[in-house]
């Protein structure tokens, strides 16, 4: 059974794929840097949560304790973009790229790498 992280476990999980094992200082000090005003001891007890969820792993053998994640990007993000389209596009993927195309303006190359990708699951 897949773990869905919340909100808020997600933004921890994003900072952690892109950087790496990393403390809760680092974790912290990038969540004020690119969301909202974080609490050092807020993160720290989601991180603390989040690894009792096992969605992190926690490397104690330093004095400072290292976070990594325990689950992946990909999957993580892939389960959580299948949910979103059962929920509110009733499982289309067509559905959900026409939405998505007409709401928001596709730079020449967006449209271009979508172009190829299309090519690429036509001739597959």
């Amino acid at each position: 059974m897949q773990l869905e992280p919340t909100k808020s476990e997600l933004e921890i999980l994003q900072v952690l794929w892109e950087f790496g094992p990393s403390t809760v200082r680092f974790v912290n000090d990038k969540l004020n840097e690119q969301k909202r005003a974080v609490q050092y001891t807020s993160t720290l007890k989601l991180m603390q949560i989040m690894t009792e969820k096992e969605l992190l792993i926690c490397d104690k053998t330093n004095m400072k304790h290292i976070y990594k994640t325990a689950i992946e990007e990909k999957k993580t993000k892939g389960f959580l973009l299948d949910k979103f389209v059962n929920t509110l596009f009733n499982g289309s993927s067509s559905s959900l790229m026409m939405q998505l195309l007409g709401n928001k303006k596709a730079s020449k190359e967006e449209i271009e790498e979508i172009r190829v990708l299309l090519n690429k699951l036509e001739n597959n």
